[in-house]
């Protein structure tokens, strides 16, 4: 990892913690030199990572300043159900990293569905007004992405999926942890090295009880919210367990197609 960044993710974290308030003067160039036992150039490439994030603004003569707009990233809103789930992604910005076809089969837990014949995988970084807020490792069942490719790699996959005529689901569960940031995703989501993420397991099976969608979802802790009606009703059939942690089942529309 360069030394620039891992500097800018200190700095970063500084800001997020609240340490650097809102309007505050930073410390100056030399200052941070000193203190990192870095060159020049390598603080000056770090603090350019902020300003460009918007996290710090530089005034001429006076020094850098902590942003004053607002950190409070809190795009999404993690779905407990079908319908929802939908909507929230609607206006999502996927770009993508890499598709690769016929790739080996995601590993499958007791109740995930059956495998497809072949799968192929998209890997993409989501936005939200021009901010990345997750990261997206996701396995399609290839007969699903062969039925519309081109949209596949613009859009939501699970958007894509629920405008398909052809698709009826059966099943949608999201399975919820806790982690943190790797250097590599870190960079992807602009956010500091071991900052908090939730890291979503969301699997999705037709009607056949095949596992057309199994997708890893890595969002930046401070840009979603879980939001769940503690008083809705008692789901017909409970989840099982995967892994040691309680899958949340998506609730089906009642038109079968999910």
């Amino acid at each position: 990892m360069p030394l620039y960044i891992q500097v800018a993710s200190v700095l970063r974290t500084r800001i997020q913690s609240g340490q650097w308030s809102a309007g505050e003067k930073i410390s100056t160039l030399e200052e941070l030199e000193r203190e990192f036992e870095v060159a020049r150039v390598t603080v000056r490439q770090a603090v350019d990572i902020l300003r460009e994030e918007g996290m710090l603004q530089a005034r001429q003569g006076l020094g850098t300043f902590v942003s004053k707009r607002s950190h409070d990233r809190h795009w999404v809103t993690l779905a407990t159900n079908w319908n929802s789930l939908i909507e929230s992604l609607k206006d999502n910005v996927p770009r993508r990293l890499a598709i690769d076809r016929d790739v080996a089969p995601p590993n499958l837990a007791s109740g995930d569905g059956n495998p497809a014949s072949s799968y192929v995988k998209l890997r993409s970084v989501q936005y939200r007004n021009e901010e990345p807020y997750s990261v997206v490792n996701l396995h399609l069942a290839r007969e699903v992405f062969d039925l519309n490719p081109e949209t596949f790699k613009g859009a939501a996959a699970l958007v894509t999926i629920d405008a398909m005529d052809e698709i009826t689901l059966l099943e949608a569960y999201q399975t919820l942890t806790i982690g943190s940031a790797d250097p590599e995703i870190a960079d992807l989501l602009k956010i500091s090295i071991g900052a908090p993420t939730v890291e979503a397991h969301c699997v999705v099976i037709d009607g056949r009880g095949i596992a057309i969608y199994v997708g890893d979802i890595i969002y930046r802790s401070e840009s979603i919210k879980l939001q769940m009606n503690l008083l809705a009703t008692t789901p017909l059939r409970q989840k099982k367990e995967r892994n040691g942690f309680k899958a949340i089942g998506l609730a089906r529309r009642k038109s079968g197609k999910a």
